[in-house]
């Protein structure tokens, strides 16, 4: 995750579900998450009928697009025919239970284009977790014709599966489990291997 909203929020909803595989959305209050707000939406999920559907969308979200967003269809902000199906995003999170983060390039009628970050995280309602959806869609940087001129399009450029085993209580990567460094990252090259605390690395000081 590149934005700090896509961090933080993703921080918060982390720490309401503990060692669940997601929140309730009635735990979720605005005001512990008000400076995220202006990036954040919730989504209604319908599975059989492969349809999601804006409940809330944040006022820069509204102003990307150029109008009130909420009872929108979400695969509508892409376009008239989207390069890609942005419903396979809800299938993952809402069916798989997990996170998904897509870097995305939204584009004008007149071909400006602004990058943004996708976050989408499930949530319980009423005992289900496969008909709500909290997210994030914020531009990595905020282009001068925000709010002049909407977002027609959209297309994705990366896209990210969470990984989920720490508050799921899987098994961890053996190096991991061996105290090192995650698998698949170089070992530091002026500094001993750190110890894992939580969900830090606690690396040896007294090198000022």
């Amino acid at each position: 995750m590149k934005h700090p909203t896509s961090r933080l929020l993703h921080s918060y909803w982390d720490r309401l579900r503990g060692e669940r595989a997601a929140p309730e959305r009635a735990e979720i209050e605005p005001g512990e998450i008000r400076n995220l707000l202006a990036d954040s939406l919730i989504l209604e999920i319908d599975l059989p009928a492969r349809s999601a559907a804006l409940r809330l969308a944040g006022t820069r979200v509204c102003a990307l697009f150029g109008r009130e967003l909420k009872g929108e269809s979400f695969a509508g902000l892409w376009g008239a025919e989207p390069a890609a199906d942005p419903w396979r995003l809800i299938e993952i999170v809402a069916g798989d239970t997990v996170g998904v983060v897509a870097g995305l390039r939204g584009a004008t009628g007149r071909g400006e284009t602004v990058d943004l970050e996708l976050l989408l995280l499930p949530l319980r309602h009423r005992g289900r977790t496969q008909s709500r959806v909290l997210g994030s869609l914020s531009p990595i940087a905020i282009p001068g014709w925000l709010g002049l001129r909407p977002v027609e399009t959209l297309s994705a450029t990366t896209l990210r599966v969470l990984s989920d085993w720490p508050a799921r209580g899987a098994e961890a990567p053996a190096a991991e489990r061996a105290g090192g460094l995650p698998a698949g990252l170089p070992l530091p090259a002026n500094d001993s291997v750190p110890l894992r605390r939580g969900h830090l690395l606690v690396h040896r000081g007294g090198r000022a």
